[in-house]
């Protein structure tokens, strides 16, 4: 006879779990998740761990930092503005960096990380965008990326003015003009804002709990929804020999892939540190603290927000009177279409899916040459963020080129309406001869470089078949509607 061994103290808390959660169905079904191998799957992860550093960081600065616009006299680690009347909360920004062990890397680390995160969500986006994969099944968790886009941008806005320095006074400064052309409701809105006549008494306070509680609160809530979506979807892939709309082709979450996110977690919370490190970054005591009469010189917003404050510096300084109000078109018109410029984005998968009909279903990705329309649309997008913030920064460009400001405001208006066209128009091109030259290269293989004489003295070259791999990958899509061309009758191709 045999006697059966009794379970171990592990396995009986495990069966324990199991009875009353269901840990173990959960894991045998979610544990051996299949992910993509492809190198841009990484820049959603990217994203992920530069909020979870952001988070680590900005728990620390908090037990330091005092959210206040209280005067105090500074007499601090600092020479230079000891004796100098200033706010709480930038005297607490200076003692983090100069008295806290450890609090200037701190501070860096949580600004580098802002700026990465930003930048990875809108590559991540643009990834997306260019591969096709925010149509259906997945156009509600675009809306949660575009989500957390827009409000990274208010996240860092309201966190780089938490310091009160005199270069984040600047930009609110900014803010608060654009509240105040608001018709009718401007100056309530500039109050509620500042609590009071700009710059009031409470907006540091204010700008803090929306900084550390409202917004990641609501921005924790949508990564945890957009990567439940994202479970529940399955991942995206290429297209390519055994991949399928209905499988996908990668390795496991357990414990291949979990082991490959561990070290790269390990590698961006490096690369952070690294670069907060050796490179300075909002270094708030060579500006001084705020004050309303005065305003730094070559003031620049982050780059994620320059192209908002090109809008308004290149647009001219119009005024119109109508029943006795006066609207500041020089500063509506900008405030207008900025938020335009982003919704475009958000709402960018419905409008395609209207123009071309198309309702079904893609977990396929396009090869962004076979939808250069499209293509041609990210692209020119990305120009004009580009051209404007280069107008963000018409002062710089002026002073460094040795241009009259006036010509670079100028230049940069006519680019504004010009290169995004010419830039759509060329990439719908490019595109296309990629296309054709894809064709060729299935129907008459590769070039070889090898020169063959026929019989008759015919010169050619020879080609090399393609692989049935490469033929799959360069044939495994859907031809375009904007490609079709019907041809007349009697005239064959």
């Amino acid at each position: 006879m045999s006697t059966r061994e009794l379970p171990g103290r592990g396995e009986r808390v495990a069966d324990w779990f199991d009875g009353r959660l269901g840990i173990h169905t959960l894991g045998r079904k979610y544990l051996r998740k299949v992910f993509p191998d492809h190198w841009s799957f990484l820049l959603g992860e990217i994203c992920l761990y530069s909020f979870v550093v952001l988070i680590l960081t900005g728990v620390y600065l908090t037990l330091f930092f005092h959210p206040s616009m209280n005067e105090v006299t500074y007499h601090g680690t600092y020479v230079p503005l000891n004796g100098v009347r200033m706010s709480e909360a930038y005297a607490s920004t200076l003692d983090i960096s100069f008295d806290v062990r450890g609090g200037l890397l701190m501070r860096q680390v949580h600004h580098w990380a802002a700026l990465v995160f930003v930048a990875g969500m809108l590559t991540h986006m643009m990834r997306h965008f260019f591969t096709g994969s925010f149509r259906k099944p997945r156009e509600v968790n675009w809306v949660f990326g575009w989500s957390l886009l827009l409000l990274a941008l208010f996240e860092g806005l309201f966190g780089y003015s938490l310091p009160d320095d005199l270069l984040s006074g600047t930009g609110m400064r900014f803010v608060n003009g654009a509240l105040l052309s608001v018709p009718v409701v401007g100056t309530y809105l500039s109050m509620f804002l500042f609590g009071g006549e700009y710059p009031g008494h409470d907006i540091v306070a204010r700008f803090y709990s929306l900084h550390i509680l409202v917004i990641p609160g609501i921005m924790a809530a949508l990564v945890v929804a957009h990567l439940i979506l994202v479970v529940y979807h399955k991942h995206t892939q290429f297209a390519g020999p055994g991949r399928t709309e209905r499988n996908v082709v990668g390795t496991p979450f357990m414990p291949v892939y979990l082991a490959k996110a561990g070290g790269f977690f390990f590698l961006v919370f490096g690369a952070l540190a690294l670069m907060a490190a050796v490179a300075s970054i909002n270094p708030v005591w060579s500006y001084g603290p705020y004050r309303a009469d005065q305003v730094s010189t070559g003031a620049q917003p982050d780059w994620y927000l320059g192209f908002a404050e090109g809008l308004v510096r290149i647009m001219p300084g119009w005024e119109i009177t109508l029943w006795g109000h006066t609207l500041v078109l020089g500063v509506l018109i900008p405030i207008v279409v900025f938020p335009l410029l982003l919704v475009l984005i958000g709402v960018y998968p419905f409008l395609e899916a209207r123009v071309t009909g198309d309702k079904g279903e893609h977990h396929l990705l396009d090869r962004p040459r076979n939808r250069p329309v499209r293509t041609g649309i990210g692209a020119a997008w990305i120009s004009l963020y580009l051209v404007l913030l280069a107008g963000g920064g018409n002062d710089i460009v002026a002073t460094r080129l040795h241009l009259s400001i006036n010509t670079v405001t100028w230049a940069i208006r006519i680019a504004v309406l010009v290169v995004p066209v010419a830039v759509f128009v060329v990439t719908r091109r490019i595109c296309l001869g990629l296309q054709l030259r894809d064709r060729e290269r299935v129907l008459h293989g590769r070039e070889t470089g090898v020169i063959k004489r026929l019989p008759h003295g015919e010169y050619v070259e020879v080609h090399e078949p393609l692989s049935q791999a490469e033929l799959h990958t360069l044939t495994a899509h859907q031809r375009p509607g904007e490609l079709v061309r019907h041809e007349p009758r009697g005239n064959p191709r």
